[in-house]
């Protein structure tokens, strides 16, 4: 009885792969969301079931820019009616160029035979940050940002921190670490970016993760400011709808988690900058904004006229420590003076707070200096709004006199003459010549020197041969594009064919319409971006071209459009498809443009 029952069940699951589909085709469009906000991406999937696509029309919809297309093949079995379903779906991720509401046409494609048109799409973007910073609604979204300021009035040259908060939901993950794609700031300085550690928060109904950043902010300007929007791009991995993708979970019992690019914004936030008191300004203050201390050294203090004291200035505390100069000491008259070199030891993240150290060396030029005079400086608090002076205590000298140098001694010449002799006016005829050389031919005489004459005229008329041909391909911009795609072409062949060997289509029929666009636009004479199959048909250059040749290029055409639909091919196609090309191109090179 029990063989009986096992024989039955194996019979009937026999019968149920042997029945094929009688369901009809079918051809969908769907968007996962029809709603965006400018930066961030939709994805339009099409789904066909029953048979495979064919002559799909081109998604061109002006403000939303395609991308290349993912692909997931399945195949399934409905148990209860015995049906073998395939499935197949493209997925093309959407970026918004810009705000407003698109429509997204009806698209027709053949579909086992049958020709099958979608239902249009509308897709709304809204403003950048409008919904994620406010907070609305966050349940439907997956990432959003936040900018916050400390406070709204700085004065210039004052530093802050901007905090930036970006929210992602908890039940997604990061692909990898998000980037600040943009900080833009009208009237600060933007400096470095510094993260912290994630934490949990609850917005809505939803619970997102929290990672925070600050950004350190110079006010350069007075008036209004503004800091803004910040965009920050980043992968997160978004759980799937599409259980039945995998074939290795064909019921659908574990959850898929599918890569979505994105980019959020935050809201501008504007800031007031009032100008500094006009009102007991130092003067030695030079514009230096913060909140600081100083120490001063000197040595040595025994010197005499001329020679070199160091002095060292430590400036340390909170602000643009960058933007700090020491000024002109106006009592350092009786000093030359020269340029101070500086060093900056910086104590936090951003480089607000720390020391600046300066080193500069004088000397005294008389000896009636007893003291290095007090030295000054001034900087402006914005923590209490008041100038404040810091002032070092004079620091004693002892300058000692220069003493007189004697006049060097002139050495008296050992080999001088005595006083009553007298000099040798006349010397005495040599009585031997020496041995007579024997003088060699002339330079003019000899090959050498001649043939070393010629090398100056070889060389001035090679430059004038090469000057001639750098002239005449820059002022024919169509030979010069003529060699150039020659070239291009000549590598094209060879990526074609290690594409083939390879058994990769998608990057053989890239790289085949690339190609073929640019011969095409080298002999039509027009860029290479705006080349179609309708230029086979319209352009005046291409009528007196052969039939053949007209025939071979809309082959390749229709090949590289269907090669984003259709199976991949093999090895021996992909191969007969780059012979092909050769010879067509080798054909359409001999058209006259």
């Amino acid at each position: 009885m029990l063989d009986r029952f096992f024989r039955a069940v194996i019979l009937f699951f026999a019968t149920c792969l042997l029945i094929t589909s009688g369901r009809a085709a079918s051809f969908t469009a769907t968007l996962d969301r029809d709603t965006v906000t400018l930066g961030e991406q939709a994805t339009l999937s099409l789904t066909f079931e029953g048979g495979q696509p064919a002559k799909l029309t081109p998604l061109e919809v002006p403000g939303l820019q395609f991308g290349t297309p993912s692909r997931s093949f399945s195949q399934n079995i409905d148990f209860n009616s015995g049906q073998v379903n395939a499935r197949l779906v493209l997925s093309f991720p959407v970026t918004p160029q810009r705000e407003g509401e698109f429509t997204i046409p009806a698209m027709t494609a053949d579909v086992g035979g049958q020709a099958m048109a979608s239902q249009p799409l509308k897709l709304t973007v809204t403003k950048p940050g409008a919904t994620a910073a406010s907070g609305a609604n966050p349940d439907s979204q997956f990432a959003f940002a936040r900018l916050a300021l400390p406070q709204k009035e700085v004065y210039p040259g004052e530093t802050i921190t901007a905090d930036l908060q970006l929210f992602y939901r908890q039940d997604t993950q990061l692909a990898n670490q998000p980037q600040v794609a943009g900080a833009p700031a009208d009237g600060f300085a933007v400096g470095k970016i510094a993260g912290g550690n994630m934490t949990l928060a609850q917005v809505g109904n939803a619970v997102f993760n929290v990672i925070p950043a600050k950004i350190a902010l110079t006010a350069t300007r007075t008036g209004a400011l503004r800091v803004g929007p910040v965009t920050v791009s980043l992968d997160l991995l978004v759980p799937s709808n599409d259980r039945r993708s995998d074939p290795f979970d064909p019921f659908g019992m574990m959850r898929r988690s599918v890569e979505k690019p994105l980019s959020v914004a935050t809201d501008a936030l504007d800031v007031k900058a009032q100008p500094l008191p006009s009102k007991n300004v130092p003067p030695d203050f030079n514009g230096v904004v913060g909140n600081y201390t100083m120490t001063v050294s000197a040595g040595p203090t025994n010197v005499t006229v001329g020679d070199p004291i160091t002095v060292r200035v430590q400036i340390s505390g909170s602000g643009a420590l960058d933007a700090v100069t020491l000024p002109p000491q106006d009592a350092w008259q009786n000093f030359k003076t020269y340029p101070p070199t500086t060093k900056l030891e910086t104590s936090d993240q951003f480089g607000f707070q720390g020391t600046k150290t300066f080193e500069q060396i004088i000397s005294p030029q008389n000896s009636s200096v007893h003291e290095l005079p007090p030295l000054t400086f001034s900087f402006f608090n914005p923590d209490d709004g008041q100038y404040h002076t810091l002032t070092q205590a004079a620091v004693p000298l002892t300058v000692k006199a220069a003493a007189a140098s004697p006049l060097p001694t002139l050495a008296a010449n050992r080999n001088s003459a005595p006083e009553n002799q007298p000099p040798q006016d006349i010397l005495p005829i040599k009585e031997s010549m020496g041995t007579l050389a024997q003088a060699g031919a002339p330079l003019i005489a000899r090959p050498a020197f001649l043939a070393l004459q010629s090398v100056p005229v070889l060389a001035f008329l090679a430059a004038l041969v090469w000057r001639k041909r750098t002239d005449n391909l820059a002022n024919n911009p169509r030979l010069r594009r003529q060699r150039a795609v020659a070239a291009l072409i000549a590598g094209g062949m060879d990526d074609l064919k290690k594409y083939a060997a390879a058994n990769q289509p998608d990057e053989f029929f890239a790289t085949l319409f690339r190609l073929l666009q640019e011969q095409l636009g080298e002999r039509l004479d027009c860029p290479a971006s705006a080349i179609t199959e309708n230029v086979i048909d319209e352009h005046p250059v291409l009528r007196g071209a052969p039939k053949a040749t007209l025939d071979g290029l809309r082959e390749l055409f229709q090949l590289c459009n269907q090669a984003r639909y259709a199976p991949v091919r093999g090895t021996s196609e992909l191969n007969s498809v780059a012979a092909h090309f050769g010879k067509t191109i080798a054909e359409l090179q001999e058209v006259k443009a």
